[in-house]
């Protein structure tokens, strides 16, 4: 239902999701799709296929099975180690592809998967293993990636691994047979898969985004053809207040005339009353983006609003926000931990987004500094200081590493530096701001422990200490994993 990145990176033929032999098959149920694999390579075109019976002996960070086949180690989706299977390998250039065919020797980690698209969608990569198994990966991955600093602890995992997602997108599009299907792209693909439940996200999301599908028709809202340009609705993204209980539902069309717009949202209050607020958002350029530019309320205030560690933040349709927040509390918990605050340290809350470790922090705070390019993410950092009466945390629009090194010129000092950089971590310029700035310890929260570890080479080399790692599951059912590291200054 939404744009995530998939992690397989070819389409399926109608011939690939039937199954294979007579053999009971572990590798996937017959309405699932037959399990399939590649080393994330363009797919084969016209090669024979080359099956061999091959056994497992370990995992990839991203959850694939390792097998050694002719002298290469190759990756295979969904094969868990121990396991002995056949495989079909193919080979295009210097690429080759794998695809799990049957296995022959399951492991004890081995689950099947409770979602009936899991081995079609892509957006999970995980199913197939039953929960400790997925929570050993990601420790493994963690404890790998950490080892030249430090041993991490144990990861904080998650007591209900599902429907924890609170931010979900469905695309709509229209079969041959003109019928109006709604879901998830297909792995690598745009092509849709017609579902009515994602088991990771919100079950309340999916039932609006059901309705919502069923109410199409009747209102003469065409699915938007991404080839011919054509058609009025693109998405339905919905935001969920997992504390508040409150419910956004923005629908993206591709034009700002929506007749019977008033009627629509009549109709749809009435079966959902739990709506808080609709919006409709104009996106009618030829790109992958979810959301356009141009945005109108067409019930309720435009913003939701949720707690998280006790503070109460307003979320619009652009704002980031953790699509865990569960997972979260005990991210950025850990995070303020890390920052060892007595109430009189200053604070410098890099990469900020709409304040929420900043704010956190602020209670703990002799001041907080946020800095964050993004000046909606600003705003919205601004109202959120306002709504929870903090009086010593300051927003700025501007990039971190710049106002770090201004206030290294000035003289001005900072005790702790927080910094939650996208998945492509910091780069060099910032986080030589940091040494500069020379703060006594530097937080590190991190969605990519791989960019992480290779930030912190940097730090390490440049007068820092890793003191303490730790990993929280914020994505279970995917390989992704969140991990927040402390630095201190030798």
């Amino acid at each position: 239902m939404s744009k995530r990145k998939n992690n397989a990176s070819f389409k399926k033929s109608n011939k690939e999701q039937k199954q294979h032999g007579k053999k009971k098959n572990h590798a996937a149920p017959k309405n699932q799709g037959k399990p399939q694999g590649n080393q994330g390579n363009p797919p084969n075109q016209g090669k024979k296929a080359v099956t061999a019976e091959l056994t497992c002996n370990g995992l990839a960070n991203d959850g694939k099975g390792l097998v050694d086949w002719e002298g290469k180690q190759l990756k295979v989706p969904y094969l868990l180690p121990g396991e002995t299977a056949e495989i079909a390998i193919t080979k295009k250039g210097k690429y080759y592809n794998t695809k799990l065919k049957r296995v022959l020797k399951p492991s004890k980690d081995r689950a099947k998967p409770p979602c009936p698209y899991y081995y079609d969608c892509g957006g999970c990569q995980l199913q197939h293993m039953n929960s400790s198994a997925q929570d050993q990966l990601k420790q493994n991955t963690v404890d790998h990636l950490m080892k030249p600093f430090v041993k991490p602890e144990p990861i904080m995992t998650m007591d209900h691994p599902w429907d924890y997602r609170n931010k979900n997108t469905m695309t709509f599009g229209l079969t041959r047979n003109r019928q109006i299907i709604g879901g998830l792209y297909a792995q690598n693909t745009h092509r849709i898969i017609d579902m009515d439940r994602c088991i990771i996200h919100d079950p309340k999301a999916d039932q609006i985004v059901h309705t919502i599908k069923g109410m199409m028709k009747s209102f003469k809202m065409i699915p938007y053809n991404e080839d011919s340009r054509q058609g009025f609705l693109r998405h339905v993204l919905i935001k969920v207040g997992k504390t508040s209980g409150e419910i956004m539902v923005v629908l993206v069309a591709a034009s700002p005339i929506f007749k019977g717009k008033n009627n629509f949202v009549k109709a749809l209050r009435k079966e959902h009353p739990e709506i808080s607020t609709i919006l409709l958002n104009i996106n009618d350029k030829d790109t992958s983006m979810v959301l356009g530019d141009q945005e109108k309320v067409l019930f309720g205030k435009g913003t939701i609003t949720d707690t998280l560690c006790g503070m109460k933040f307003e979320i619009s349709p652009k704002s980031f926000y953790q699509i865990n927040p569960a997972q979260t509390e005990k991210l950025y918990g850990r995070a303020v931990e890390m920052a060892e605050l007595t109430g009189k340290e200053t604070v410098i809350d890099a990469y900020c987004g709409i304040g929420t470790i900043g704010l956190i922090a602020s209670q703990k705070a002799g001041k907080v500094i946020g800095v964050e390019s993004n000046k909606d993410a600003v705003r919205d950092a601004i109202r959120n200081s306002k709504r929870n009466g903090v009086n010593n945390a300051r927003f700025y629009q501007g990039d971190a590493g710049e106002f770090m090194v201004q206030m290294a010129s000035h003289g001005e000092k900072a005790d702790v530096v927080i910094l939650d950089p996208p998945r492509n971590g910091s780069d060099e310029a910032f986080l030589s701001s940091v040494v500069k700035l020379k703060p006594k310890r530097v937080v590190y929260v991190s969605c990519n422990p791989e960019t992480q570890a290779r930030d912190m080479k940097y730090l390490v080399k440049n007068g820092y200490k890793v003191e303490e790692v730790q990993p929280v599951d914020m994505f279970p059912q995917t390989h992704h994993v969140e991990s927040v590291a402390k630095l201190v200054r030798k």
